[in-house]
């Protein structure tokens, strides 16, 4: 889709991670090291913390992986020197608490992977009154504290959805397998799929929740169709979409109800293997991509160098809305899939904006 502002694996051994409290000293960006020279740039090295509130997916360990490197990249120069990571499957107080820790931690920066939209605002107030930077990614949040640094959830299922819309025409019955209920990143995509079905008169004959989880999406893609054997289509967010074809495909059904798929490397080889058999099978994957944490990092980076935005980089109050990258199609799939048929399984096709690119969002 090239560069557009409204468009957005490392190590299985980050199983480690759930532990909180994680400190990356690792030891190659070419963002030089900002002075003091009375202008309001700060001089580094600078510590930055993490708050992951959700360890259950791969694509969570992907997140702190890519984020690690690019860590790496910053101290080198020496930018940067602690990556200090709160990282476990907490509730909203407990990610509250996540957040404490790291105010404790004399961190310069927060980046943020909120569980709430509204319910971490008093911490975030804390931390704005220690002079603490705070980002957040995957999922923006309303604290005139926090800048958001995400795609567009919301337009990032829509392009899923309208595929799907347009595969079951008008009248089409879908069920629907969403993430965690009430998660912020989760009620972002339903609304933004949700008003694509209702103005394609596509019905949404149920719909429950798997928590992004391949085994749950299973689960729950199965019941609704125990429940709804008549349907036309299934709308599935990623993470879950695997395992909802392979409940079609234990139906008999993968090549008659249509299914919105996934850009990760297990629903990819499978897509690849329903090709090659010649079955009629199409589908489509939009790359949520997990090192947003990356494009954070060269963000907050820039903010805590005193840098400011540009006029316009900002949109709704707080938000700075990265690029989706370009969609898998059944058009494009060969050259996608050849990018990363050797990467694991869990890997999410990935992207983050380039230093120079964020200096983009800055005055020079």
């Amino acid at each position: 889709m090239g560069w557009n502002p409204r468009r957005r694996f490392g190590s299985h051994a980050l199983g480690a991670l759930a532990a909180a409290g994680i400190v990356l000293a690792a030891t190659a960006c070419s963002t030089p090291q900002a002075t003091d020279d009375g202008g309001g740039e700060s001089e580094g090295p600078f510590t930055i913390g993490v708050s992951n509130g959700f360890i259950g997916s791969e694509w969570r360990e992907q997140m702190i992986s890519v984020l690690q490197d690019s860590f790496a990249d910053y101290k080198s120069e020496g930018v940067v020197d602690e990556l200090v990571i709160e990282s476990a499957d907490v509730d909203v107080n407990g990610q509250i608490q996540q957040i404490r820790n790291l105010i404790r931690s004399d961190v310069d920066a927060i980046i943020v992977n909120p569980n709430s939209p509204t319910a971490l605002d008093q911490v975030f107030a804390e931390a704005a009154d220690q002079g603490i930077e705070i980002v957040a990614i995957d999922q923006a949040v309303e604290s005139e504290h926090v800048t958001n640094v995400v795609i567009d959830q919301a337009e990032w299922a829509s392009i899923s959805a309208e595929w799907l819309a347009g595969e079951v025409g008008d009248g089409g019955r879908i069920i629907a397998v969403n993430g965690i209920d009430g998660h912020p990143a989760n009620e972002a995509r339903w609304s933004g799929a949700q008003a694509v079905f209702d103005e394609a008169g596509v019905e949404v004959v149920a719909r429950d929740f798997a928590e992004w989880s391949q085994s749950q999406g299973q689960t729950v893609t199965r019941d609704l169709l125990a429940s709804n054997p008549d349907v036309d289509g299934v709308f599935v967010q990623d993470g879950m979409a695997l395992g909802a074809l392979q409940a079609l495909q234990a139906e008999g059904l993968e090549t008659e109800v249509a299914i919105t798929g996934e850009a990760r490397v297990g629903f990819m080889k499978e897509w690849n293997r329903l090709r090659e058999s010649d079955e009629d099978f199409s589908s489509i994957g939009v790359p949520n991509p997990p090192s947003v944490s990356v494009s954070a990092l060269h963000v907050v980076v820039r903010m805590l160098q005193g840098q400011e935005f540009k006029d316009g980089a900002i949109e709704d109050g707080n938000t700075l809305y990265l690029p989706i990258p370009e969609t898998v199609t059944d058009e494009n799939f060969d050259e996608r899939f050849a990018e990363v048929e050797d990467k694991p399984d869990a890997y999410a096709l990935d992207h983050n904006i380039t230093p120079e690119e964020a200096d983009g969002y800055f005055n020079q």
